[in-house]
């Protein structure tokens, strides 16, 4: 991962030149908890200024970071980074608390995160991925791969909005997903079986066809729904 980093910065530098303000790791592959067959890594990419001629710049570069398995970059100006603070606070949250800056000023550390939508933002991606999951799930029930492969790509996902309904909640956050779920167990009474399940595949712990995804997905849904109600009657 380091050498591909490495790379990209060069790019990117090559590319943008003084434009480029800064370059920042964030997510799984910051804190160590990346997993290769099922994480990304996620790069943040600030420029003084962001127009057609900056896209056409980057164009080649994203195209070559695609393929190397993880999504284009977040491609923001230093203005939108500031502006866009309160309406995207899950993930600015996360990337504040989750980062490793590889390039140029530090523009994440005392970055202001308005929380005035942060509640709300909370609930809606908890209720919205437990519907896309189901929505899924209906299409995939007779075939357990398929299913199972859903759930392992899905897990990451909840551990994230497992870890803000905690802090919502004013309760230790743990950065790592498995220390997620043990004190989502403990602050909001779930199971842990069918998340720790998953991790457990993802980690190479059990091999695939050591969890049945139909049997596993009545208490995977349950357990979400309870950390939904949990977050609903959080005080407004």
């Amino acid at each position: 991962m380091e050498k591909l980093l490495t790379q990209l910065i060069g790019k990117l530098q090559k590319a943008y030149g003084e434009r480029l303000v800064s370059v920042v790791l964030y997510g799984s592959a910051a804190t160590g908890d990346h997993h290769a067959d099922f994480s990304d890594i996620n790069i943040l990419c600030v420029l003084s200024e962001i127009s057609p001629r900056e896209l056409a710049s980057g164009e080649d570069i994203f195209r070559w970071w695609r393929e190397q398995g993880s999504p284009s970059p977040l491609l923001l100006s230093e203005h939108e980074l500031v502006a866009s603070a309160d309406c995207f606070a899950i993930e600015f949250h996360d990337i504040q608390r989750q980062h490793r800056l590889l390039h140029g000023k530090d523009v994440i550390t005392s970055l202001l995160i308005e929380d005035t939508f942060y509640r709300a933002q909370v609930e809606h991606d908890l209720r919205a991925k437990l519907l896309r999951v189901r929505q899924k799930a209906g299409g995939m029930l007779s075939n357990p791969d398929l299913l199972r492969r859903m759930l392992l790509d899905s897990v990451s996902t909840f551990c994230v909005l497992f870890r803000h309904a905690l802090i919502l909640r004013g309760a230790d956050a743990p950065a790592l997903k498995r220390d997620v779920i043990q004190r989502a167990r403990e602050v909001f009474a779930i199971d842990a079986a069918p998340f720790e399940k998953l991790l457990d595949v993802r980690e190479g712990r059990l091999k695939p066809r050591d969890i049945d995804p139909v049997l596993l997905l009545a208490s995977y849904l349950k357990e979400i729904s309870q950390v939904i109600d949990a977050v609903d009657q959080i005080e407004r």
